[in-house]
């Protein structure tokens, strides 16, 4: 466990396992180490098919078992549906990032962690993406509130994971466990979008498997 001094966090008004989607290990382990400390029981929930290329998925569910186990937390890995995930992206392969296919993304990532609640018995659903700073909180949260909404008797906890320090523990869990990096939200457009800049600023492209957070302390 983390050193770190946190206070407790408040416990989701509906009681009952919660079941944490997940979209890394480097935004999940201080959600993760949080819900641990507080005493909530929780499952991760891996649900990820934006990310491209598979290397990368792999790379970051990897590292997000990884963790899970080191905890002794249930990780249940949820199938790559690649296919399903273009087909709902068409005509938004040029919107920017948080725009409506980022709204896309969530609400299948969010669908898919609720159905597997209602399947198997758990009252909560909440996610890790709202701790990133790069990331639209209220945009999350409206998309796992409507995926919860489907099923009677469900919630989608809306934790604010940045608060009490939460974004900075966030960063030195993952100098702590030399987390791989990713350098880019996930998707083959951000992926295109992120190279761009870089080229435009005289920077290489992204390469794979080669950024942890250790070994770049600076960032």
């Amino acid at each position: 466990m983390t050193d770190f001094k946190r206070e407790p966090i408040p416990l989701p008004s509906k009681p009952g396992k919660v079941l944490l989607h997940s979209c890394c290990a480097p935004c999940s382990g201080e959600v993760m180490e949080a819900m641990l400390a507080s005493g909530i029981e929780y499952t991760i929930f891996f649900y990820n098919p934006n990310i491209h290329p598979e290397k990368e998925y792999l790379l970051r569910k990897e590292e997000n078992i990884r963790f899970a186990e080191k905890h002794n937390v249930p990780f249940i890995d949820a199938d790559y549906d690649t296919d399903n995930w273009f087909e709902r992206a068409k005509g938004m392969e040029n919107e920017p990032e948080r725009g409506i296919r980022c709204t896309m993304c969530f609400d299948m990532r969010f669908e898919r962690t609720a159905l597997y609640a209602h399947e198997h018995g758990f009252p909560v659903i909440s996610s890790s993406l709202g701790i990133s700073r790069w990331k639209d909180m209220k945009q999350i949260n409206d998309c796992g509130v409507r995926a919860a909404a489907k099923y009677p008797d469900m919630l989608y906890w809306e934790y604010n994971w940045r608060k009490q320090g939460g974004s900075a523990r966030m960063i030195e869990i993952s100098k702590r466990e030399d987390f791989y990096q990713q350098e880019y939200c996930g998707c083959v457009y951000s992926l295109r979008d992120t190279n761009r800049h870089r080229r435009d600023n005289g920077r290489d492209k992204i390469s794979f498997g080669v950024q942890f957070y250790r070994s770049n302390p600076a960032k």
